[in-house]
């Protein structure tokens, strides 16, 4: 990776992560719907916006050649569903008022890259990368302990879009098609659902006004915009190191649930978040260390 292409990396995760964490006040502002509806247009209306770039970025025969191709096809479903789960289950928690356990699950997610960027990709990890995996571990504990239930909404939501993560690094898809074929994987999954099994009355909203439909629509556009630019940033950092910037988006998601939408913050919460901020503090520590050992090897 050279150093043009790891600065790029850099500026495409920080607008990644920073728009990823002021999504809860969208999604709050559409909660009038039900959670699998908004999941439905989200994908439906994120597939216009796919297709819009894709043409505009000459991209058409490089989609078409992705979808002929088995193997793209199947790596692409998988990330598709995968994030599908993902978006479902933030919508449904933030329109439950449970924003606080999806900014814990994002500040899990980086954990979880390093983790599986060690098994999966072989990835060595330092002593200080291991210990913080540990601390988020005893963290997680504490909150199961504490409350006497897994803190499932956040781990879910760690797992799936760490593994999404990983499936999108080693698939060799520029981002743009990327996000395109797989939006087109899952239109009509969520066509069939909304003229099929949607509850009744489910689409009526969008057709009060032509305000709440440009809302809803807007749904496309602020699903693209980070996504692409999470996209293009696993294809110029490491795993570790993307893993690095993620804590940007949960600082902003927890400050907007603790104080600005009012959720409890308990003792439970305390440790569990303070396990888990101690161990992103180590893994940043020992991040900025190494990176700066790889750029002065004499230093080292």
């Amino acid at each position: 990776m050279n150093r043009t292409s790891g600065s790029a990396g850099v500026l495409l995760a920080v607008g990644a992560f920073g728009l990823w964490g002021l999504t809860p006040i969208y999604w709050k502002s559409v909660r009038f719907l039900p959670a699998d509806a908004l999941l439905a247009y989200r994908v439906l209306f994120s597939l216009a916006v796919g297709a819009l770039l894709v043409l505009v970025t000459r991209s058409v025969g490089t989609w078409r050649r992705a979808l002929s191709s088995a193997r793209t096809v199947s790596a692409m479903g998988l990330a598709a569903g995968l994030l599908s789960v993902n978006w479902l289950l933030f919508i449904w928690a933030v329109n439950h008022d449970r924003v606080l356990a999806t900014a814990l699950g994002y500040y899990i997610n980086p954990l979880v890259s390093v983790a599986l960027g060690a098994l999966v990709l072989g990835e060595r990890l330092r002593r200080g990368q291991l210990v913080a995996v540990a601390i988020a571990a005893i963290g997680v504990t504490c909150m199961a302990v504490g409350s006497g239930e897994l803190p499932w909404i956040s781990l879910v939501l760690a797992s799936t879009f760490g593994l999404y993560g990983l499936v999108r690094k080693v698939t060799p898809t520029e981002p743009v098609v990327g996000f395109a074929v797989e939006m087109t994987l899952i239109a009509p999954l969520a066509l069939l659902y909304l003229v099929g099994f949607a509850p009744a009355g489910a689409s009526a909203p969008i057709f009060e006004s032509p305000g709440v439909a440009a809302l809803v629509a807007l749904a496309g556009v602020v699903t693209a915009a980070p996504l692409l630019l999470f996209n293009g940033a696993a294809k110029r950092l490491r795993l570790a190191t993307l893993g690095f910037f993620q804590y940007l988006a949960p600082s902003l998601t927890f400050a907007l649930a603790v104080l600005v939408y009012g959720e409890p913050f308990t003792a439970v919460h305390g440790v569990t978040f303070a396990c888990v901020w101690s161990a992103l503090a180590l893994y940043s520590i020992d991040s900025l260390r190494a990176m700066r050992d790889e750029a002065n090897p004499r230093a080292a």
